[in-house]
């Protein structure tokens, strides 16, 4: 079951991973940054701009819940990518400055959730047009794990290039019981 203290500890540690994920990176040459690498996004560059994408695009979709918070109106002035790998930034400092903000949006979001507001539905249409209706619980759990997956790609990648991230489990942020 999802719960807030969930989206809040999901929050933090995508904060967390995108943190150490973009200081891996940064470590490598633009060149190979953007170099072609068979994933589904292509490069480590366009894996991060996928993350970006995606979250920008769920993030829209959960501001027309009833619920929606004040933490979520810096989006307004954004416009809602149209394609799953469509460019958001040429270069990486500008993506990384970008995933920075819209972490501290996201954790600001989470912080401000009540319990109530995960039995919303939410009606929305993805890429392709196609139309659902799922409970935001659900999407909100999908939305976390979507960030796991790319990233536990970048991850590869920049270890296939010889770049280690480091810790990357959420382990690592839950406390020790005494």
């Amino acid at each position: 079951m999802v719960t807030c203290e969930y989206m809040r500890k999901m929050a933090d540690y995508n904060r967390w991973m995108n943190e150490k994920v973009y200081a891996a990176a940064s470590r490598l040459p633009a060149q190979e940054l953007t170099a072609e690498r068979g994933a589904f996004f292509g490069s480590v560059m366009g894996t991060l701009n996928h993350l970006m994408v995606a979250d920008l695009i769920w993030l829209k979709r959960f501001t027309r819940l009833p619920t929606a918070n004040t933490a979520l109106d810096g989006l307004q002035g954004i416009e809602t990518p149209t394609a799953l790998d469509q460019p958001l930034y040429q270069d990486f400092a500008r993506l990384r400055e970008q995933r920075v903000w819209l972490d501290g949006v996201i954790v600001a979001w989470a912080n401000a959730l009540q319990a109530e507001h995960l039995e919303h539905v939410l009606e929305y249409a993805n890429t392709r047009g196609d139309r659902f209706r799922k409970r935001f619980a659900g999407l909100a759990m999908h939305f976390f794990n979507h960030q796991t997956h790319h990233r536990g790609q970048v991850t590869t990648l920049l270890s296939q290039a010889g770049v280690d991230v480091g810790e990357t489990d959420l382990r690592a942020l839950l406390a020790d019981e005494t």
